[in-house]
């Protein structure tokens, strides 16, 4: 048995940013409208037809506030929301490190022009073999065996390292759990979901802001990658990150 999953957070910081506000205004919920709209567009991926319609974006925002109230709302916290085929959802938090700065700001880094930021660059290793696409890459759910396997090869222990996974044409498709960009020709570029990656929710916001572009040349192949490449993370938990490829095997 496997659920529909999607992992946002709250950050009352959130509250300052004005692209972050949903149907109510400001809301501490890191695009919590782009995760509603995940979890329709997987429940219509997976046939749960009946699923889909159950939904509503009111019934999700407040198990999510009601979970957060229980907790303790001076925390920041990641928010896990699983969906099951019945339709019910299941809101877990856990503590993180509250936001300091816009979460999106790293994304408007350009190694060209910027220097780069202090202590705050992943590790990004290059997988050791493909990662067959499938309908589990395509949509995230609680079924992450494909993912955990290249933590593994990797020997991803530490927050501050991460893996890029590639399909069986050699074309990079995403990492971990985070959504990739590659800086070129002056641009940052992420995979296409012909690919088969995930199409993420932070993602998916900042090609709508055209902040990064779609690969659509297929520039992006495990031939091209090099150590030092610089690669944007995106995740809708801990936002933008920078990391540059530090091992191809």
């Amino acid at each position: 048995m496997y659920f529909l999953l999607s992992s946002t957070r709250y950050d009352e910081i959130l509250r300052q940013f004005e692209w972050n506000n949903d149907t109510d205004g400001s809301s501490p919920f890191f695009l919590l409208g782009y995760h509603f709209d995940r979890l329709l567009d997987a429940s219509e991926q997976h046939g749960w037809h009946e699923t889909k319609r159950s939904l509503s974006y009111a019934c999700l925002k407040e198990k999510c506030r009601e979970k957060v109230e229980r907790e303790g709302k001076d925390q920041a916290y990641k928010v896990r929301i699983t969906l099951s085929k019945e339709g019910e959802i299941e809101v877990a938090v856990s503590p993180v490190v509250p936001f300091r700065t816009d979460p999106m700001g790293l994304a408007r880094f350009n190694p060209m022009l910027d220097a780069a930021p202090e202590d705050s660059t992943i590790n990004v290793h290059l997988d050791s073999m493909s990662t067959s696409s499938s309908l589990f890459t395509r949509t995230k759910t609680t079924y992450r065996v494909l993912y955990d396997e290249a933590r593994a090869r990797a020997k991803i222990v530490s927050p501050t390292s991460e893996v890029v996974l590639f399909n069986d044409n050699h074309e990079i498709t995403e990492a971990s759990i985070s959504n990739v960009s590659f800086f070129r020709a002056g641009r940052w570029l992420t995979p296409t979901t012909s690919t088969g990656c995930l199409p993420g929710v932070l993602r998916k916001w900042l090609l709508e802001k055209k902040v990064i572009d779609e690969d659509y040349d297929k520039q992006l192949t495990t031939v091209v990658i090099s150590e030092g490449d610089w690669v944007l993370l995106s995740n809708g938990v801990h936002g933008c990150r920078l990391g540059r490829i530090t091992m191809v095997q």
